[in-house]
């Protein structure tokens, strides 16, 4: 079932190492030589890696640790190897699940494929490839695209659910909440922003203080979400628009415990919204991370990591 890391993840990771050790101020001299299994490793966490294989593409995805499994679903501004800060805290004690998206390197697509309208069914079948049995998920802004459709539509298989800077895709408008009246001036207010951001090379979902702060990690950044050539990703956001999304009865009605994490600088996703849908749900809470943009788990992982994990210990 879990094959060999193959030549086409060699050639992938050889391309992303040089930003790797750049970043972590590390050497990267021999960084992904050679076809390396989970048997050839002393490491206390041994990971196994494959491609599953479906219909119209092939989902890569590594399993690392052990014990309940906790799987991770990547943004739009990156892929599996996102979750590199995450997966050494987490794998002590559960089993880790990353994959990379179709359209998202080095999983692949056929031309003309269904794109993101595929990632609910997608997660679905990797979860069943797996046996994994119950699982929580985690889903950073695009991933949770894939993270709530599940969960709604598998409620006993899901014991619980992060939402990190995202609502799914939720149209959260109707919602009678007083932060919704915000999100108009939040949205004209970001729009400006990340034009400036985006004339000033930075990355929208890595925002402002990240590159100041923290140049090495937003260089990390950019290059990860380099490695997702332009076309397919270009492709992909234009069919995501047109791919339906939960109703706010459906998510309503999700009685597993959630947990809504955002950074209060957010511009790419408007942070008050994740306040409206936990407000009609029976079992949510937000976390909101200050001094944080978009992507809280890649700037504050801190943080992230230590709400993740009082989530996971509430849900014991």
């Amino acid at each position: 079932m879990i094959q060999e890391i193959n030549s086409t993840r060699r050639v992938f990771v050889t391309r992303v190492a040089a930003a790797i050790g750049w970043a972590a101020g590390g050497s990267w001299h021999g960084f992904g030589e050679g076809t390396v299994r989970a048997d050839q490793t002393d490491a206390p966490n041994k990971r196994v890696a494959g491609f599953l294989k479906r219909s119209d593409a092939e989902i890569y995805y590594e399993v690392t640790g052990s014990g309940p499994a906790l799987v991770f679903a990547h943004g739009g501004g990156g892929h599996y190897l996102s979750w590199w800060q995450q997966i050494p805290y987490f794998s002590q004690r559960f089993t880790c699940v990353t994959f990379s998206h179709r359209t998202f390197a080095p999983s692949t697509e056929v031309p003309n494929g269904p794109g993101p309208a595929a990632f609910a069914d997608d997660l679905a079948a990797l979860i069943d490839h797996l046996n994994l049995g119950d699982v929580v998920l985690a889903g950073q802004s695009m991933g949770g695209r894939a993270c709530l459709p599940y969960a709604i539509q598998n409620p006993r298989r899901v014991r619980g659910l992060v939402m990190a800077s995202n609502v799914g895709g939720v149209d959260y408008s109707a919602i009678k909440h007083p932060v919704v009246e915000r999100a108009a001036q939040w949205a004209s207010e970001s729009a400006q922003t990340n034009a400036e951001l985006t004339r000033r090379g930075v990355h929208p979902g890595a925002g402002a203080r990240m590159a100041k702060e923290q140049p090495a990690l937003h260089y990390l950044y950019q290059q990860l979400n380099d490695l997702t050539d332009v076309a397919r990703r270009d492709a992909r956001a234009a069919k995501q628009a047109s791919v339906p999304t939960p109703s706010i009865e459906a998510v309503g009605q999700l009685s597993i415990p959630v947990l809504f994490i955002t950074g209060e600088e957010d511009t790419s996703v408007f942070p008050g919204a994740s306040v409206a849908l936990a407000s009609v749900m029976p079992k949510a809470r937000v976390e909101s991370v200050p001094r944080a943009s978009h992507s809280v788990y890649f700037e504050r992982a801190e943080t992230f990591n230590r709400l993740v994990d009082s989530f996971l210990r509430s849900l014991s």
